[in-house]
């Protein structure tokens, strides 16, 4: 069991009353590579150890040979039923993968949240993101039916993941004409290798809407948590099945950037996972970094960066590192 943690300030959702410790633990792995007993296992500990946010999607893991989709809510709903209370933990979703439930149609997005709704075992939903834009329905209509749930009860707060600059600021012009509920959160792909949210005008939009920023893949597959220094970490028997995706980052510039996290793991007798994500959770308009892990041990340096407050130049001399 990890032992509990003195976590970092609790943090609001933007302008929700949602509040949460600023660790998001990101859920895909479960019912993939994170059976029911390390799915329960993790939950435990993660909890146990100051974390309360939880993040998944209709679609987790439709991939996997014998899922459905919602595998994952799945298992939290029976985490919940067999833990409780349901209180204690901060639930979000996402809309538009499932395999039965593709796209952002009002229809689809009504009946979407009602299956969520009975895999996770609850009433409501904390925040539901529409998970990826659908251009072929018009903003109105799938902000519309987001906000209808959050009349209805059914869900606490809208959240937009995956949409341009351009897309959001859309998003929000149709919000402010029609009086409807305003999106509370942004998920973007953001972390110490893939920065393009710092200038592509999603910080910007994040910054100007009071979006709470939950950056996914804060690890980069694994890179940032210094698992994968050479093409032979990669290919090794034995790696994740998830291991090719750090591929992209190995190279000259990931050297560059494992050398300056080392340093400044070791200045703080931290995992290079800790100093990564936060870094990650120091940066403007973040509020808490998403990461996933399929064992207890895996989670230990997760909690860990809970505690962990870089100096500026640290910060400073990652990023440059990372240019």
């Amino acid at each position: 069991m990890t032992e509990s943690v003195q976590t970092a300030d609790r943090v609001r959702i933007g302008a929700s009353d949602l509040e949460i410790t600023p660790l998001s633990l990101g859920t895909n792995v479960f019912g993939w590579t994170a059976d029911r007993d390390a799915t329960f296992a993790v939950l435990d500990a993660f909890t146990a150890g100051g974390g309360d946010f939880l993040d998944t999607a209709d679609g987790y893991s439709a991939w996997v040979p014998g899922n459905t989709g919602g595998d994952s809510e799945r298992l939290i709903g029976e985490w919940v039923a067999s833990r409780g209370p349901r209180d204690d933990v901060v639930i979000a979703t996402k809309v538009s993968t499932h395999p039965d439930f593709t796209g952002l149609s009002a229809a689809n997005i009504r009946a979407a949240a009602d299956a969520s709704l009975q895999r996770l075992g609850t009433d409501v939903i904390d925040l539901y993101y529409a998970h990826f834009d659908d251009a072929e329905v018009p903003l109105d209509e799938t902000i519309g039916a987001l906000s209808e749930l959050v009349d209805a009860g059914k869900i606490r707060a809208i959240g937009i993941s995956n949409y341009s600059p351009e897309r959001i600021d859309e998003w929000f012009r149709v919000t402010e004409a029609n009086g409807l509920h305003r999106a509370v959160a942004l998920q973007p792909h953001y972390n110490l290798v893939e920065r393009d949210f710092e200038t592509n005008g999603l910080r910007e939009r994040a910054e100007r809407e009071g979006l709470a920023v939950f950056p996914y893949f804060s690890l980069a597959k694994g890179f940032l948590a210094g698992k994968y220094r050479t093409e032979a970490d990669v290919t090794a028997a034995g790696a994740s099945v998830r291991a090719g995706g750090a591929a992209p980052y190995v190279g000259e510039r990931g050297d560059r950037v494992l050398a300056v996290l080392d340093e400044v793991a070791a200045a703080h007798a931290a995992s290079v996972a800790s100093v990564s994500l936060a870094w990650l959770r120091q940066q403007p308009t973040v509020v808490a970094p998403i990461a996933s892990a399929r064992s207890v041990e895996q989670l230990g340096d997760l909690l860990a960066s809970l505690e962990l407050e870089l100096t500026a130049e640290e910060l400073a001399a990652l990023a440059a590192a990372s240019a």
